[in-house]
């Protein structure tokens, strides 16, 4: 069976845990009222804030600029303002209330859906409690306004993420050969972005 958290560390690169703090996760998950996955917050500890492969976005609890909480924040407030607009009438297998096992949609709360990625694309890859049965599975707001399931660990999400598979909804593989690109958010207005790459892939 494959360790999808090691593989994703292996493709990367070098944990540097530049900000890890396990307080910082503490007050995140005390205000959430539930932990995030681990697996997630090993990856996050490890490389965040960072842009992967030029889409995905991680942020980190701990840092100031480009920092966790306020974007879990900013983004669960967003999508609640405007989730009763959305209308999955034509297609109610992108119905993320279906994907989910959800009476109603919420964000940011235990019982719903909690943001921990987005790409470039528009793209928001959330947690839910189930996806499709499978618990803390990944749920993907897409760039063409459906919904697709994923009942992976997020590890395993980011893994098929970067090696190419459709894990955003149908054709939305961003598939790059060669080590995997990675961007420091830079963390000051005036420190430029610091660009480095992961190891040699075979791909």
């Amino acid at each position: 069976m494959t360790d999808y958290l090691r593989a994703v560390l292996d493709m990367i690169g070098p944990p540097e845990n530049r900000y890890a703090d396990p307080a910082a996760w503490a007050r995140l998950e005390a205000e959430l009222g539930t932990e995030l996955p681990a697996d997630y917050k090993t990856i996050v500890d490890a490389y965040a804030p960072i842009q992967i492969n030029g889409h995905l976005y991680l942020s980190h609890p701990a840092t100031a600029r480009w920092n966790l909480a306020e974007k879990i924040r900013n983004t669960s407030q967003a999508w609640s303002r405007t989730r009763l607009e959305l209308d999955w009438t034509n297609d109610p297998e992108s119905d993320p209330r279906q994907i989910c096992g959800l009476q109603d949609l919420a964000f940011g709360t235990p019982q719903g859906l909690i943001p921990l990625a987005s790409t470039d694309r528009g793209e928001t890859v959330f947690v839910a409690p189930q996806v499709h049965d499978f618990p803390g599975g990944m749920c993907v707001a897409c760039e063409d306004g459906d919904w697709a399931g994923y009942p992976l660990p997020f590890a395993e999400w980011l893994y098929r993420f970067l090696i190419g598979e459709d894990m955003a909804g149908y054709k939305s593989a961003a598939y790059y050969p060669g080590p995997v690109r990675l961007e420091s958010m830079p963390m000051t207005p005036s420190e430029p972005m610091r660009v480095s790459y992961g190891p040699e892939r075979g791909m």
